[in-house]
């Protein structure tokens, strides 16, 4: 299954609690792999960001209406577009759906004047940095970010992104 038989389907368009409710009762399966404890990935799905704040979170869907993955994420007053998580099922990692996600919320952001992406995460997060680097972020430790000892690294990146680079034409 690739990303075009996937539909980007935002939170405002469905039932905020029953999708948190869905979304957390998989939460083993979308967070397989991850450096996050369970506890965390439960922290960052707070109701917040399924009712008063879902206009930027987005689910994928397949053709059947199955989750393939999310993304919850928040423009502030000042203009930041703060992604708060994303989460793709392990059948369908690798396949372009957190891109996707990103490029829908980056525009979104970019729609209602933010002029910077960015996204926080473990030190030892080596997916979130792959991401964050084929979007073009920059990462900078930030020691003490979540409390003493509790480091992270943050991911910043400039809206709107940049198009994706077109191949060169062949040469006549």
């Amino acid at each position: 299954m690739t990303t075009e038989d996937l539909r980007l389907v935002g939170f405002e368009e469905l039932s905020a609690g029953a999708l948190r409710g869905r979304l957390l009762a998989r939460r083993a399966e979308f967070w397989a792999g991850s450096p996050l404890d369970d506890d965390a990935v439960v922290a960052l799905h707070d109701p917040v960001f399924f009712h008063q704040l879902g206009g930027f979170g987005a689910v994928a869907l397949t053709p059947d209406d199955e989750d393939a993955g999310y993304l919850l994420g928040v423009v502030s007053a000042d203009r930041l577009a703060v992604v708060q998580a994303v989460a793709v099922h392990p059948d369908r990692r690798g396949r372009g759906v957190a891109t996707g996600l990103l490029e829908r919320f980056a525009s979104l952001a970019a729609g209602v004047g933010a002029r910077v992406a960015q996204a926080v995460a473990l030190p030892t997060d080596t997916a979130a940095a792959a991401l964050a680097g084929r979007l073009g972020a920059s990462p900078a430790p930030s020691p003490g970010h979540a409390g003493p000892g509790a480091d992270r690294v943050v991911f910043t990146c400039r809206l709107p992104l940049a198009p994706p680079a077109q191949p060169a034409a062949p040469r006549s």
